[in-house]
C-alpha cells in the first residue's frame, strides 16, 4: 500500500541532508554509563541544523509556529555523604561518575537520615543514581547479618519497561559488590521457579503497583522475611501516579506500610519525579507520609532546540464542509522518516497504541523506498505485546539496531536510552510534565538536542502552537489524586482485611472516609465485624476487587480467527470503542479487521486485512444531577459541581481515509449502555444571558455543544488529563437544572479529581476555551476549534459565532476575585438524562504502554 498522497515532485519526507558538524560544543562532567561512550566532539550536528534540514522541503517551514532555544547550562559537583560505603562509592566511580550532583547527595543524606524525600529535577539528571546510592549502601550493610540478608529493598515503576531496564541499571553498577546486592524483576513476565528464590534471597526487588497489589501483599507471609527486613521503598516517575490510577496506587501504599509495620519494619520512601509543581505535597498525598523536597536540578544540560510545528489545511473537507489539516500521524511519519535517513536516532512519541503503529508501518514504506536496509531499523512500541516482543525491541534500542521508534508513553518514562538526536511528539500529551518528560529524552548524554511538537488537529493542540507562552512560560501541574474517592478506597479496604483483620487502629491510615465505608461493606457482606476488627468473609480474592489502573474488568484478548494465535490484550475500558465489530486493529505493523467481539469471554476475533482506512468509534451519552457539592453565581448563571450519573452508548463508528483522514463513511454498532457515577463541573445560562448574547433558540443548541467540545478540548491545559479521561453533555434544557447547560464530567467511577480541577479554575479555563475558538481561522468551525471526533451526534448542531458570544457573556458574570481558584491552586482533587441532549464521553481507558 503506498502511503505517498502528495502530489508528483514535492515529496517532503526525504529531504537529503547535508550534516553540519558541530564547532562548539559545552564540557560537560563526566557522568555516563562506561558502556554508552559519549559521542566525539563534532560527530554529531548541532539540533538547529537537523531542525534546518527538516524544514528545508517544500512549505515545510511555514509549518514551524515557533522555535525556542534553551541554552546549555554547567552542573555543580558535591560529594557523597560520609555515611555512604566506600565500596559503593567506587562502584559508582568505575561506572565513570567520579563526583554526584549537589541534588542527588543531597537527597543521599536524606535518605540516610531516615526522611522519606522526592527528587524532582530533570529527565537525565541523575535521580536513579540519587537513590541507589544509598539504598546498595544499606544493603552491603544488611548483607553482614548472619542470614545475609539484614536489609531489603522494594522499587516499583509504572511500566515493566522501566523496571526491566532499572534492574541492568542495578545490576551493572553493583557488579563490583558481589552477591551483596542481589537485584531482580517480580512481574507478571517472571517465570514461576524464579518467584521463590527472589522471595528468599532477593534483597533488591523490582516490580510494579499492579503486582505489590495483586501479587505481594496478598501473599505476605511467603514475603515475611523480605518485609521485615524493608528499609527502603523506592517509587520512580511518580508524577504518573495521578487521577484514578495514583489513588489506587496510594491505597496500595498504605496496605504495603501497614503490613511492613505487622513484621516491625518502618521503610523510608524515595520518590523520584519528573520537574513538577509542589512535589513534596503530591508526594505525601501518595505515600501519607511527611516527604522532603530537592527539586534544585544540579546536573548539566546541552542545548535543547524545542519547535512547534503545525501541519497544513488540505484540500478535503471533513465534516459539514470544515477543512482538513494533514494529520499529526502523517507528519510525525515523514518527520521520523528523515531523521532516520539522516542517520539521527530517535523517538516518535504517539498517544495511541494504532498510531504507534501506523507511523511505524508507515516510516518503513517509505524509508525500503530509499534503502531496504533502513525500512528494518525503525518499529513501533507500546503496551499490548507480548513480553518476548517488548524485550527484544528493548534489546535493539539499546544496542542501536534501531534507529527510530514509534512509541507511545511506555518509553515516556526514565528507560536509559542514552545518546538520542532527537524526539518528535505528534500530538500534546495533556500535560506540560509529560510534554518536558517526552521532550527530555533526547541529548540524555548531555549533547545538543531537538524536540519538535506536531500539533493535531484538535482546540488544545491548535491554541499551544499558537501560544507558546502556554508551554514555556508556565509551570508544570499539580497532580491530581484523591485517595480518598469511595470507589478507589472501599476494594482497598477490603483487600486490607484479607491480608489482616482491619483494625480500629489501621483506619487512621487509610483516611477519615472509612467511617462510612465499613458499614456499608458489611451490609454488602463483603466485610464482618467481630470484637475490634473487619474480616474479609468471601473465598474469592479481595484483591480481585479492583483493577488499579481503572481499566475495570477482564481484559479483552485479540485472537487471530484463523490461527487462534494470540496477539495481545486490549483494556475491558477500551474493548466498546478499539474492537468493536469492524474495526481496524494494528498488531506489529500489520492490520487486522475485527470478525467479531464476545463481552461476555472477553474475545475480539480479528483476521489480517489491508483496508485504506481507520476506525473511530462514536458514542451517545445522557446524565442526571445527583447531588449539587457547590454553586457559584456567575451573574444570572451558575458555575456547579457535584456528582452525577452518566449512561453511555457506543453507537456507530466512522471510517476515515488514512493520511486525510477523509470521512467514507459511518456503520452502526449494537453495543450494550454502560453506566457511570462521578464527578462533574456544570455551568448554567438564564434567558437574559442568552439575549444579552445574541443567542436564539435556533442556534443555542450548537452553541452549548459547540462550547462544550472546545471547552474539553481545553481542559488538559488546566487539569492533569488527557481528553480521554473526561467527556462532556450539552443541554439546551437540562431536566434537572431547568435551564441550557454544559456538562464536563470525569470519566471514572467516583471521579478523578479533574472536574473539580475545572471547577476552581473556571475562569482561566473558560477563557482560554473563548480565546481557543474566536482566534481559529475557520469561518464555522473545524476540528481545530469546536469540532470533536469521538462527538456521538456527528458534530451537529454547531455554531462557532454563537459560542464565542455565549462564552463572552458567561465570562462577563464571572466573579473578578476567585477566592475559589486561588485557595485551590496547590491543593489535590478529589474527585437517565435529557432528550434533545449534545454528548461527547471519554473513550476507553488509555491503553498500557
Amino acid at each position: 500500500m503506498a502511503f505517498n498522497h502528495l502530489p508528483a515532485g514535492v515529496h517532503d519526507a526525504l529531504v537529503p541532508l547535508s550534516v553540519t558538524p558541530v564547532t562548539d560544543s559545552v564540557p560537560m562532567a563526566n557522568n555516563h554509563r562506561p558502556d554508552r561512550p559519549p559521542a566525539e566532539p563534532g560527530s554529531r550536528p548541532e539540533p538547529g541544523a537537523v531542525l534546518h534540514r527538516l524544514a528545508a522541503g517544500p512549505s515545510r517551514a511555514a509549518r514551524i509556529t515557533h522555535t525556542e532555544h534553551l541554552p546549555p547550562r554547567a552542573g555543580r559537583h558535591a560529594v557523597w555523604p560520609e555515611r555512604i560505603r566506600p565500596e559503593v562509592v567506587a562502584a559508582v566511580r568505575a561506572a565513570g561518575i567520579e563526583h554526584p550532583w549537589a541534588h542527588q547527595a543531597r537527597a543521599a543524606e536524606h535518605a540516610l537520615d531516615g526522611d522519606s524525600v522526592v527528587v524532582a529535577t530533570g529527565t537525565a539528571s541523575g535521580k536513579s543514581l540519587a537513590y541507589l546510592v544509598p539504598v546498595l549502601s544499606t544493603l552491603l550493610d544488611g548483607s553482614e547479618a548472619p542470614n545475609g540478608r539484614g536489609a531489603t529493598a522494594l522499587y516499583l515503576a509504572p511500566t515493566k519497561a522501566l523496571a526491566a531496564d532499572q534492574c541492568r541499571s542495578v545490576k551493572e553498577l553493583s557488579q563490583p559488590l558481589g552477591t551483596s546486592v542481589r537485584a531482580a524483576v517480580y512481574d507478571g513476565d517472571t517465570p514461576f521457579e524464579e518467584r521463590e528464590w527472589i522471595r528468599q534471597y532477593g534483597t533488591y526487588v523490582l516490580t510494579n503497583p499492579d503486582m505489590l497489589h495483586r501479587g505481594i501483599l496478598p501473599s505476605h507471609p511467603r514475603w515475611s522475611s523480605f518485609l521485615k527486613a524493608l528499609k527502603y521503598v523506592v517509587v520512580d516517575e511518580c508524577h504518573t501516579y495521578r487521577g484514578v490510577f495514583g489513588s489506587h496506587v496510594a491505597q496500595v501504599l498504605r496496605r504495603l506500610r501497614r503490613l511492613c509495620a505487622r513484621y516491625g519494619a518502618s521503610p523510608v520512601f524515595l520518590l523520584a519525579s519528573a520537574t513538577a509543581a509542589e512535589p513534596a505535597v503530591a508526594a505525601r498525598r501518595l505515600t501519607g507520609l511527611p516527604v522532603v523536597e530537592v527539586a534544585d536540578d544540579a546536573s548539566p544540560r546541552g542545548e535543547l532546540v524545542f519547535a512547534l510545528w503545525e501541519p497544513p489545511l488540505t484540500e478535503l473537507e471533513g465534516e459539514k464542509g470544515a477543512p482538513v489539516r494533514r494529520t499529526a500521524t502523517a507528519e510525525a511519519a515523514d518527520l521520523l522518516t528523515d531523521l532516520t535517513v539522516q542517520g539521527m536516532r530517535s523517538i516518535t512519541f504517539v498517544r495511541s497504541r494504532r498510531g504507534a503503529e501506523l507511523i511505524s508501518v508507515i516510516a518503513q514504506e517509505r524509508l525500503a523506498e530509499v534503502d531496504r536496509s533502513l525500512a528494518g531499523r525503525v518499529a513501533a512500541y507500546r503496551g499490548g505485546y507480548l513480553p518476548e516482543e517488548r524485550r527484544a525491541l528493548e534489546r535493539a534500542l539499546h544496542s542501536g539496531e534501531l534507529l527510530g521508534l514509534a512509541a507511545t508513553n511506555a518509553l515516556e518514562l526514565g528507560l536509559d536510552i542514552s545518546g538520542l538526536d532527537a524526539v518528535v511528539i505528534a500530538g500534546y500529551p495533556g500535560t506540560r510534565a509529560s510534554l518536558w518528560q517526552q521532550a527530555g529524552r533526547a541529548g540524555r548524554s548531555g549533547q545538543g538536542a531537538l524536540a519538535v511538537l506536531v500539533a493535531r488537529d484538535d482546540p488544545l493542540d491548535t491554541f499551544l502552537v499558537h501560544h507558546p507562552e502556554a508551554l514555556f512560560d508556565q509551570p508544570v501541574e499539580s497532580t491530581v489524586l484523591d485517595p480518598d474517592n469511595p470507589y478507589v478506597l472501599a476494594p482497598h479496604l477490603c483487600a486490607a482485611a484479607a491480608e489482616l483483620p482491619l483494625a480500629e487502629e489501621d483506619l487512621p491510615l487509610f483516611g477519615p472516609a472509612c467511617e462510612e465505608l465499613l458499614p456499608q461493606l458489611e451490609e454488602a457482606k463483603l466485610l464482618r465485624r467481630r470484637t475490634r476488627a473487619w474480616h474479609w468473609t468471601r473465598r474469592e480474592r479481595a484483591a480481585d476487587l479492583t483493577d488499579i489502573r481503572g481499566e475495570g474488568g477482564r481484559p479483552v484478548q485479540v485472537v487471530e480467527a484463523g490461527t487462534g494465535r494470540l496477539l495481545g490484550t486490549v483494556d475491558a475500558g477500551a474493548a466498546h470503542t478499539t474492537v468493536h465489530e469492524g474495526a481496524v486493529h494494528l498488531h506489529q505493523g500489520r492490520t487486522y479487521l475485527v470478525r467479531s467481539l464476545d463481552l461476555e469471554d472477553s474475545v475480539a476475533l480479528v483476521e489480517q486485512a489491508t483496508p485504506t482506512y481507520s476506525t473511530v468509534a462514536r458514542d451517545t451519552t445522557a446524565i442526571s444531577v445527583l447531588e449539587t457539592d457547590t454553586e457559584i453565581p456567575w451573574g444570572d448563571g451558575r458555575l456547579c459541581y457535584g456528582s452525577v450519573e452518566v449512561t453511555n452508548q457506543v453507537v456507530s463508528f466512522l471510517r476515515r481515509r488514512l493520511i486525510t483522514g477523509e470521512v467514507l463513511g459511518e456503520t452502526k454498532l449494537d453495543l450494550p449502555p454502560r453506566t457511570l457515577r462521578t464527578r462533574a463541573v456544570w455551568w448554567t445560562v438564564t434567558e437574559d444571558q442568552l439575549d444579552a448574547a445574541r443567542i436564539n433558540p435556533e442556534i443555542l443548541g450548537g452553541a452549548l455543544h459547540a462550547a462544550e467540545h472546545a471547552s474539553i478540548g481545553m481542559l488538559p491545559l488546566f487539569a492533569t488529563c488527557d481528553r480521554w479521561d473526561i467527556g462532556g453533555v450539552s443541554v439546551p434544557l437540562h431536566p434537572d437544572t431547568l435551564l441550557p447547560t454544559v456538562f464536563v464530567y470525569d470519566g471514572h467511577p467516583g471521579g478523578a479529581g479533574f472536574a473539580e480541577r475545572a471547577f476552581h479554575t473556571a475562569r482561566a479555563w473558560l477563557t482560554a476555551t473563548r480565546e481557543a475558538i474566536a482566534s481559529c481561522e475557520c469561518d464555522a468551525g473545524c476540528p481545530s476549534c469546536i469540532q470533536s471526533p469521538k462527538c456521538g451526534n456527528g458534530n451537529d448542531p454547531l455554531h462557532k459565532r454563537g459560542a464565542v458570544r455565549l462564552l463572552t457573556e458567561l465570562l462577563r458574570g464571572a466573579p473578578r476575585e476567585d477566592s475559589e481558584r486561588d485557595s485551590a491552586e496547590g491543593r489535590e482533587g478529589s474527585g437517565a438524562g435529557a432528550a434533545g441532549a449534545a454528548q461527547d464521553g471519554p473513550q476507553g481507558r488509555a491503553q498500557r504502554g
